[in-house]
């Protein structure tokens, strides 16, 4: 009887939608070979994660494990899929993989941190594959919403897997490849034992719509708007950057691309051949000059980042262009949770401005990248495994996807980040739990969610700072009087008199009457100055604040 096994282990992207990072693995326990698919990023919030850049999945377990580590797959160049590799691929130093034009994106990023991009190899799809130590993977082009996305076929001594990444039912995507039913049949011939598939619009009821249903909507609105066109959507949706200029340019409109992220997608689109052919645009400067009722900007920004091209339109004026009364704003996307109140913020800025804002509420003006319930199902008999685990969706997602594939005769369970699952037998069964958590990049420092600076941040900007500073003499008494200054609290309490003198008496009645031994330790002598001081902003402020205490002594 074999002593190997077959593991699959999430990092990220298991009980979330973001920081995609998933682990396979075979062989003797705790010996496995090792593949990694994906290394992505999520984005933070000020709510809960003030002054961070990007988080990153912990990937602790994987550098323990380093010299196990066979290969890295990418399966689409989304930022939560591809986002982190110019970041870990230090930690890993496995080769990585990727179809060409996401290829290109994973090198680009290698290269801003001054990594080799030799270590990113080109791969072609099915039925080509890569063989990584017991792994045969291949890469199976599906519909997404930025090109060459692709599944993971993965042969394996015990069963093949299909890791789907994101995926939809699209057969006319305008930009990629076609869902290709007759293909899968293909892949799935042999038999899987496990379809590890995306869970987003689990909870959507009707079949997903096609890329190619959107245009004439767009080109209708296009040429209706008596004034300049902005249509915003995902820079990295070549598909629907196309479908927007496509229409545009049949409405007699001049188009011009804005926003960095946006012209490097095109580019790299163009230089990699996903992209044959994209409407002639004109730069900015010369876009001036153009009559305004004859123009159509496509910017970046669509989830109300404040430093992208629709923030900075919505404030006053990007390279020179400015909206006005009448000008009509598209956003021809879906707003990912989180991002709402960025969102909301443009939508009033325009409103203001006196811009028609159309948003996505019509279903004319955008289509999801991901499969839907109706999708879901048809693949699950499509593929015709063994069993489904879910992946790439919050728990609800992945809850609601599992009891889906329950009800389509498939065996299945939840498997969130840290649960690994041995996928050997009849049925997947869960064999560890591994600490799992995030990782945060904060500058150009990246430290770890409970270290505690993220804590420290929020409750200074919740209950502001107190600064003391107290000079001890060469017989440990007082010299002079304790200092004080306050940051992020009113400068009156509730007796009306200066917070920062009611804090200075306060203390110095506290110095005043401790003992000898209190003023000899420091330790001792800052708890006391800290109980004190929040005592004092508690009874004034209703406030419990940060306190940092100094202590100058004399020798």
């Amino acid at each position: 009887m074999s002593t190997d096994r077959l593991i699959y282990l999430p990092l990220g992207g298991a009980g979330e939608i973001g920081m995609n990072a998933y682990v396979y693995g075979y062989g003797p326990k705790d010996k496995e070979r090792l593949i990694v698919v994906d290394l992505g990023v999520t984005f933070p919030d000020m709510d809960g994660t003030p002054g961070v850049d990007l988080i990153f999945p912990d990937i602790s377990w994987l550098e323990e494990r380093r010299n196990q580590i066979e290969a890295i797959f990418i399966t689409h160049a989304h930022e939560d899929h591809v986002g982190a590799v110019g970041h870990l691929w230090e930690k890993l130093g496995a080769p990585v993989y990727a179809r060409a034009f996401t290829a290109h994106i994973a090198r680009g990023k290698l290269a801003e941190y001054g990594l080799p991009e030799t270590v990113v190899r080109t791969a072609s799809c099915w039925p080509n594959k890569v063989t990584a130590g017991p792994f045969d993977v291949s890469f199976v082009p599906v519909s997404h919403s930025i090109p060459e996305s692709s599944a993971l076929a993965i042969v394996t001594p015990s069963g093949r897997l299909i890791h789907t990444g994101d995926f939809k039912l699209d057969r006319s995507p305008i930009v990629g490849e076609p869902f290709d039913e007759t293909l899968w049949k293909e892949v799935a011939k042999d038999g899987v034992k496990a379809l590890i598939c995306d869970s987003t619009n689990v909870f959507s009821t009707h079949e997903g719509r096609s890329e190619s249903s959107l245009g004439h909507h767009i080109e209708k609105l296009v040429a209706d708007a008596p004034h300049m066109v902005v249509a915003t959507t995902f820079a990295s949706n070549v598909a629907r950057v196309k479908t927007l200029a496509d229409a545009g340019k049949r409405a007699g409109r001049s188009i011009c691309l804005m926003g960095r992220a946006m012209r490097r997608m095109i580019e790299a689109a163009l230089e990699t051949g996903v992209l044959s052919d994209f409407p002639k645009t004109v730069s900015p400067e010369d876009a001036d000059a153009i009559p305004r009722e004859n123009l159509m900007l496509l910017v970046t920004g669509s989830q109300g980042e404040r430093r992208a091209a629709s923030a900075q339109l919505a404030a006053g004026k990007f390279q020179g262009m400015e909206l006005k009364e009448g000008d009509l704003f598209l956003f021809s996307s879906k707003t990912i949770p989180g991002n709402e109140k960025g969102v909301i913020r443009i939508i009033n800025q325009l409103s203001e401005k006196g811009v028609d804002v159309v948003d996505d509420s019509s279903g004319l003006y955008h289509v999801s990248g991901h499969a839907n319930q109706p999708d879901l199902s048809f693949m699950h008999q499509l593929v015709d495994p063994q069993m489904v685990i879910p992946m790439h969706g919050e728990h609800r997602h992945l809850r609601a996807h599992s009891k889906l594939a329950q009800d389509n005769g498939k065996l299945s369970l939840v498997c969130v980040n840290g649960m690994m699952l041995d996928l050997s037998g009849n049925a997947p069964k869960v064999v560890e739990y591994i600490d799992t958590g995030r990782v945060y990049l904060d500058g150009k420092v990246q430290y770890g969610a409970l270290d505690g600076i993220v804590r420290d941040r929020i409750r200074m900007a919740l209950n502001g700072v107190v600064i003391i500073n107290v000079v001890m003499d060469d017989e440990d008494d007082l010299l002079g009087e304790p200092w004080v200054e306050i940051r992020g609290l009113p400068p009156q309490g509730s007796s009306n008199a200066p917070l920062e003198d009611i804090l200075e008496e306060d203390l110095s009645q506290y110095l005043g009457r401790a003992g000898r031994k209190t003023l000899k330790d420091d330790d001792a002598l800052e708890a006391g100055l800290v109980k004190i001081a929040r005592q004092s902003c508690l009874s004034e402020t209703g406030k419990r604040p940060e306190v940092s205490v100094t202590i100058s002594r004399l020798m």
